[in-house]
């Protein structure tokens, strides 16, 4: 069934709004309400659904702006719901307005289900992402406020104007009341109607080759690697900045030939771009590559693709079959494992003889068991949080729960939801002490995050030194570790929070520490914090006590995060020392897009 768009009404102030258009009948239908505020783009209003699309007439025919979005409909048609639509801006060809820096020809705003029933705006943005489509920009957020709204000033040269919307979804006939938009004055400024003139492709921008793959097109590995900063356009002397020669072949043959692996898997949006962007980069240190992306992709993107670069050697190599669920399992929080196989299968490793037939059992061993899923771990982990919130269990101890019935999953000890509802009994009420592992190079603003955890003791290995004399002595490490560690047992043993505060690069320099907290039974969050290298040094230079420019470079070429799954919990700070991303607890999605 094919449904028209209603019309937008305009905002009372409005300057753009004609005799002809529909206006809105006041603001009541907004009042006390949350509401997001996007761009409003200049293009032709397209709806999609799984098996076909139209302009906002139900029998627009052809044109040749119409060409390009009519491909991607075929790409992602598949991954729209029987009976759903998604409504948004083509902008392929130039209207009133020249783009130049688009991150797509075609834009959603608004997603349909079979009940004819808009989806909340976060639940629109991640259904779009999941399939490849990016949304407008975001100008404002908030609880409904007429004086902030008649603030805004969008740009008349570059900006049509803005969308008004309640960011809790609405049924059709209340769309009247929910969605309203500004307009800029004189909105069509050329004589001649832009479907009676010749087409002129609006401008792509940098990020452009990051949402086509996500849609399901031919990656461009070039167009990648400068969309992540990496490319020659940056300065990259990298060896994958170059585009001919051996490496560059052998890298466009691993991106094709995981691009259709993932696509036999059914993977779209974000985990395409993800799987992609592995075997592109798949030789480049783990311990930068977050770093490196975070700036392009954001953090939770880009940890995901540094983790498939570091796990997917581990399918190259031997591993005993009697533990081989458990390993795979346990896995599962930092990858989609049937993401990591295609990597895996991708790279020059996965097309020796010996990494093949690896990467091969290890893919039939996991098909058999039902882990090639997006998200194996959903339907237990649902279930248990739905026991758990219908219990009154807090958050910090329904994540215990979650972090204890997912590790009894792998061993094979329960295999149910009501299982691991009875298995998790004793870590329900909470009482049991909090250890908060900062992990990040010299300069990352591990202390300066230390602060921000409230009531909690701070064991730093900084200070232990300066208790000794000398802030900078690295001679008496294994003493002053010795010390710091008595010190968190103690602490640990009088329950409450303890923050330990030291670069704790390896795993061997942070098992220690999770051994203490294991025999105090603590509920263990790893804080990493991702910072990359020039902004690193930059601090360093304006420390009061710097480290040695050798000693930086030397943990840097250390470094190895921890992976998701290997504490209860596992946090993201970014360069401002917010915590961006989380992993681990019972609310957060194991997976990128997985939705409820």
């Amino acid at each position: 069934m094919r449904t028209h768009y209603p019309r937008t009404p305009h905002l009372p102030w409005s300057p753009g709004a004609t005799s002809d258009d529909v206006r809105a009948e006041g603001l009541a239908g907004f009042a006390g309400r949350e509401i997001v505020v996007t761009e409003k783009l200049d293009g032709e209003n397209t709806t999609l659904y799984r098996d076909g699309l139209h302009a906002r007439s139900l029998d627009s025919g052809h044109h040749p702006s119409r060409a390009w979005v009519k491909g991607l409909q075929g790409r992602i048609g598949a991954g729209i719901p029987a009976g759903w639509r998604v409504c948004g801006e083509n902008v392929y060809a130039r209207h009133s307005l020249a783009y130049t820096d688009l991150e797509s020809w075609f834009y959603g705003f608004s997603v349909w289900d079979d009940s004819d029933r808009c989806l909340d705006w976060d639940d629109t943005v991640g259904f779009l992402r999941t399939v490849g489509v990016p949304a407008p920009r975001v100008l404002w957020r908030g609880v409904f406020d007429e004086r902030a709204l008649r603030r805004l000033r969008p740009d008349p040269s570059r900006q049509e104007g803005y969308v008004v919307r309640t960011v809790a979804g609405f049924v059709r006939d209340e769309f009247g009341r929910r969605v309203a938009k500004w307009v800029r004055a004189g909105h069509v400024s050329t004589d001649t109607h832009w479907m009676y003139a010749a087409v002129v492709e609006n401008g792509l921008g940098p990020a452009a080759p990051l949402w086509a793959v996500r849609s399901g097109a031919a990656p461009d590995p070039a167009g990648l690697l400068d969309a992540v900063g990496i490319g020659p356009a940056h300065g990259g002397a990298d060896r994958l900045s170059v585009s001919s020669g051996p490496v560059a072949v052998a890298a466009e043959e691993s991106v094709r030939e995981v691009a259709g692996r993932l696509d036999v898997l059914g993977r779209t949006g974000d985990a395409r771009l993800a799987g992609v962007l592995a075997a592109l980069l798949h030789d480049r240190p783990r311990g930068s590559l977050g770093p490196v992306l975070a700036g392009r992709l954001g953090i939770p993107q880009a940890r995901r693709v540094a983790d498939l670069v570091g796990l997917y050697p581990r399918l190259h190599a031997p591993f005993p079959d009697s533990e081989r669920r458990a390993g795979l399992l346990r896995m599962t929080p930092a990858a989609d494992l049937g993401v990591l196989h295609a990597v895996a299968a991708s790279v020059p490793g996965g097309r020796t003889r010996e990494g093949r037939e690896q990467v091969e059992w290890s893919s039939l061993y996991a098909e058999d068991a039902g882990l090639l899923g997006a998200a194996p771990l959903e339907p237990l982990r649902t279930g248990l949080r739905e026991a758990l919130a219908g219990a009154g269990v807090t958050a910090e101890a329904a994540d215990r729960c979650w972090a204890q019935a997912r590790e009894a999953y792998a061993e094979g000890r329960i295999g149910t939801v009501e299982e691991a509802v009875a298995a998790t009994w004793r870590w329900r009420s909470g009482e049991f002490p909090r250890l908060v592992q900062l992990v990040g190079p010299s300069g990352s603003g591990k202390s300066t995050l230390a602060r921000t955890f409230p009531h909690a003791e701070c064991v730093s290995l900084d200070d232990l030194r300066t208790e000794r004399g000398d802030r900078s002595d690295q001679s008496a490490n294994a003493e002053v570790v010795r010390r710091g560690l008595e010190r968190l047992d103690a602490a640990l043993s009088y329950g409450g929070t303890v923050v330990w505060d030291a670069t704790s690069l390896t795993e061997r320099q942070r098992d220690p520490v999770l051994a203490v907290a294991r025999r105090r039974n603590a509920l263990v969050t790893q804080v990493v914090v991702l910072v990359g290298e020039d902004e690193l040094v930059r601090r360093n230079a304006c420390r009061p006590h710097p480290v040695p420019a050798e000693v930086l470079d030397r943990q840097l070429r250390r470094y190895s995060p921890p992976y998701p799954g290997r504490a209860h919990r596992t946090w993201y700070a970014g360069p401002g020392g917010g915590i961006e991303d989380r992993a681990g607890g019972l609310d957060q999605r194991e997976l990128w897009g997985v939705r409820d």
